[in-house]
């Protein structure tokens, strides 16, 4: 293993999405070919359909007739063992289009078929050896003796539909992951192992934040209080910073007229994401998936002055889109959600600034929950927009130069924006090295026409401004997931559900505990008190199992010296603080957004 110069400790494995590695691409595109192989040997009757890769792997969905069980998965990879070690050539062979439907009929291979009238010419495929083959465009290794048969696994089996509809018939994918090392393949499975047991679904339910029940429907989020009280600590610090940043807030409705969904655009784009209109007093109303209209026609109003530009406006909205039941997952997929919305309408001469403003509000608040690794994308015009070029140009080199100004490297992804205007989107990186996508800005001049906004110029003149959207968070929910995740439900201090619990060791000190509880919440300290009655070591036990950041343990030592004996979870045992100490250092790493407590001279004896 290589070891890092500047350290005795070994360097870390790097591991490569597929994007990343051509090399990799090759391995697992291949290994998706072996895999399917191996599974019709095997499996005689299953049929395969597409099978791609992945950014850590591959996958084959097949049809077969009897569902693949764990035991099926051990015969499958050890078959795919000794497809590698025969040293099979892939080859590549381009055919006609009827060359290829009379091999796939040859085979009796239906969703072939299906493919074949899906692609264009050339047609080509890969052989694997001279017994199998597929329909394929590459790219591939050249032969299997490339293949690592100790840096593969087969990981799971799930059930997927065929084009991913749900109509059409349910299929088995079977996942796998492949390296070029063994040693990367053990990483690989530690980090899935670490990502296990950060699951921001358990910890949900471990910790009592929050739960999703199934008697009032899929993809709705009960907070319960403990989740509660975090989800309005962060939302009064976000409310705060956009205050400071000069935003004002928005309260809107939760539905619509229909009529104003076909104005925005959204029935024609984004009608399968929407839920069903219901009729209210012979109209037709909407759930909203989206706050942008709502926004709008706030800014219509009123007829607007250039000086009044820019408008800022945020709003915490909670909005309503239909998810597929297979794609739903914890927070990170669900059906009601709240945005971090906001909306600048601005003068195409301040997008430049508009955008560093929201860059440098962006880092504020992402770096506050210790995201502070970030991967940005600016997309540029499709070939499908709306809008003239002048006003692209401009808007385009207005996030370039905000990039610059702001500092921060970026990719350029060409023609990837909108149809309505370029973006910027920012993933953050976890505790673990994952990256999520995450913030969002996005100019518009779709809405802007849509709604026929104006403002006076000040020539007297009408003229649209310029829309931008924008969202930091993107939802609290998914937010909260992937932050509960990077934390591994170890919250700093200052956002802690429950940070101190006081632990009274005899009935005997009971008053004074209840005493020091009071000035502790007084103080706007989050504090509890275990009057189980339990012996101390299980109330210890029982505050780490809830990842407590502090526990005070009382004693009559602590009674008579009005003090409390700590202990941290992250730094075990601190000794022994008086009240007033306490009181100081909690407020202080509270009011500050500290990870935890600066307790200096913790280990002297109290004055």
């Amino acid at each position: 293993m290589p070891v890092n110069p500047s350290s005795s400790e070994p360097a870390p494995i790097a591991l490569l999405k597929t994007s990343e590695s051509d090399q990799l691409l090759r391995i697992r595109h291949s290994m998706s070919h072996v895999l399917a192989m191996a599974v019709q040997r095997l499996f005689p009757r299953a049929q395969v359909t597409i099978g791609p890769w992945t950014e850590s792997g591959f996958y084959y969905d097949f049809d077969n007739p009897d569902p693949f069980t764990e035991a099926d998965l051990k015969a499958i990879k050890k078959e795919m063992g000794k497809i590698i070690g025969r040293r099979l050539p892939l080859e590549r062979i381009e055919v006609s289009r009827s060359e290829a439907e009379v091999r796939i009929k040859a085979q009796n291979e239906p969703y072939k078929l299906e493919i074949l009238a899906g692609i264009s010419e050339p047609i080509t495929l890969y052989t694997l050896g001279e017994e199998w083959w597929d329909l394929c465009a590459g790219p591939h290794v050249a032969n299997t003796s490339e293949l690592n048969p100790k840096a593969f696994d087969l990981e799971s089996v799930a059930g997927a539909y065929w084009r991913g509809d749900e109509t059409k018939a349910q299929l088995q994918r079977i996942y796998g992951t492949a390296w070029e090392t063994a040693e990367q393949l053990a990483e690989h499975k530690r980090r899935k192992e670490e990502a296990k047991r950060r699951d921001h679904r358990r910890l949900g339910t471990d910790l009592n934040l929050f739960s999703i029940e199934d008697e009032a429907g899929a993809g709705l989020v009960f907070w319960h209080p403990r989740g509660a009280r975090m989800r309005l600590l962060i939302e009064d610090f976000w409310r705060q910073a956009h205050f400071t940043a000069g935003y004002e807030l928005l309260y809107t409705p939760h539905v619509a007229d229909i009529s104003l969904w076909k104005t925005s655009g959204h029935l024609d784009f984004y009608a399968e994401s929407m839920f069903g209109p219901m009729q209210v007093d012979e109209r037709k109303y909407q759930l909203k998936p989206m706050n942008c209209p709502f926004h709008v026609l706030t800014y219509a109003n009123t007829l607007r002055s250039y000086r009044e530009l820019p408008i800022r406006w945020a709003e915490l909205g909670t909005v309503y889109r239909y998810e597929r039941p297979g794609v739903m997952h914890g927070l990170m997929r669900v059906r009601g959600f709240t945005q971090d919305d906001a909306h600048v309408f601005c003068l195409p001469e301040q997008i430049s600034d508009e955008i560093l403003r929201i860059l440098d509000l962006t880092e504020e608040i992402l770096s506050t929950f210790d995201f502070k690794t970030y991967e940005i994308n600016l997309s540029t015009r499709p070939e499908k927009s709306i809008g003239e070029d002048d006003v692209w140009e401009l808007a385009t080199q207005g996030l370039i130069e905000a990039l610059d100004r702001k500092g921060w490297a970026y990719k350029i992804d060409e023609g990837g924006g909108a149809f309505y205007g370029p973006k910027i989107d920012l993933k953050i990186e976890d505790a673990i090295g994952r990256m999520w996508q995450c913030s969002t800005i996005q100019l518009d001049f779709n809405l802007p026409e849509r709604f026929a906004l104006e403002y006076v110029a000040a020539d007297g003149s009408r003229k649209r401004p310029i829309m931008i959207h924008r969202a930091i968070f993107g939802s609290l929910e998914r937010f909260f997931g992937i932050m509960t995740e990077h934390y591994a439900g170890d919250f700093p201090f200052w956002l802690a559900p429950e940070q101190l619990r006081l632990l009274p060791v005899t009935d005997e000190v009971m008053p004074y505990a209840k005493q020091l509880l009071d000035q502790l919440k007084a103080a706007g300290i989050r504090a509890t008190l275990d009057n189980s009655g339990e012996r101390l070591g299980k109330l210890i036990r029982n505050g780490e199992q809830m990842k407590i950041p502090l526990l005070g343990v009382i004693g009559a030592k602590e009674v008579e010296t009005e003090s409390v004996s700590l202990r941290s979870r992250r730094e075990g045992d601190l000794g022994t603080l008086t009240v007033a100490k306490l009181l100081v250092a909690a407020c202080a790493a509270t009011a500050n957004r500290d990870g935890t407590l600066a307790l200096p001279a913790m280990q002297t004896p109290i004055p």
